[in-house]
């Protein structure tokens, strides 16, 4: 190569790299659907706010998400559940840490009846026998004459999880419970059924009902709201995390207090659900 050959690739080499120190590494985030349109409208407003930031959103399931963090395949993990004791020791076998927990925002997990539907409360017991089939008439709750409709998450969702420990107590649901990709897709076929019920994030209740739910029989019947997840009279309340391997810094952290701020969670207020502050 003749010495001004050589010289030209040695520019255009350090005008690229200078490129990529302008533009900052791209950061990725991955895993809860239940937070994914919440990721995804972060990502685009601090994108449009900090000019060379590249953020990169994909959902899959909070498992998903969890998994991709031990595989060193994203930078951040979003979960709309725990990260579970035998996800934290992957973590520390590979990386010599537990990860970081940050909660980024709340949530109600809520349970969707289509609008037409005349059940206006239901308690974890009632909810447990409608999902493990032993309920299968809306009249045995209160009701119309109609035969029950299931509908959930895949098991990698961090919502199928907290649904199934909390609500279930670990009890598998009935076979005839129709496993579907993503929240917004729930509540799709919730508001196309009316004798259908589902669960998902608050933020997702539309076209559809919210059911009020009571963590007993002669407990209260509370809908979720701002007041209800924020006091945790709500039973079904939960937050919303990002997981780092590590402590962040750098572009991963600039990105994270932003979104801690007043304008990252305003964005959360936006998206319908609550303010971690």
């Amino acid at each position: 190569m003749s010495l001004r050959r050589a010289a030209g690739a040695l520019l255009a080499l350090t005008v690229l790299a200078a490129a990529t120190a302008s533009a900052g590494r791209s950061i990725t985030i991955k895993g809860s659907d239940t937070m994914v349109i919440l990721a995804q409208r972060w990502a685009e407003k601090y994108m449009a706010a900090h000019p060379g930031a590249v953020l990169q959103v994909t959902g899959g399931g909070s498992g998903t998400g969890i998994a991709a963090l031990i595989n060193g395949t994203t930078d951040i993990a979003t979960a709309s559940r725990d990260m579970k004791q035998a996800e934290k020791l992957k973590l520390r076998d590979r990386y010599q840490t537990m990860g970081i927990e940050i909660p980024v925002a709340k949530d109600g997990l809520a349970v969707y009846l289509h609008e037409q539907n005349e059940v206006e409360s239901l308690s974890f017991e009632q909810l447990r026998d409608i999902y493990a089939a032993k309920i299968t008439n809306w009249k045995q709750v209160g009701g119309a004459d109609a035969r029950i409709t299931l509908y959930g998450r895949e098991n990698s969702s961090g919502t199928y999880v907290l649904f199934k420990d909390v609500v279930l107590l670990g009890a598998d649901f009935a076979p005839s419970c129709q496993t579907l990709p993503g929240t917004a897709a729930v509540v799709n076929a919730v508001a196309q059924d009316p004798n259908g019920i589902g669960y998902g994030g608050a933020a997702y209740a539309k076209g559809v009902r919210d059911c009020a739910v009571r963590r007993d029989a002669g407990g209260p019947a509370v809908l979720p709201t701002e007041a209800t997840v924020k006091d945790g009279s709500y039973p079904l309340a939960r937050s919303l995390f990002f997981y780092t391997r590590k402590k962040p810094e750098g572009d991963v952290k600039r990105f994270v207090d932003w979104v801690l701020s007043p304008e990252g969670q305003e964005i959360v207020t936006q998206v319908g659900y609550y303010p971690v502050q």
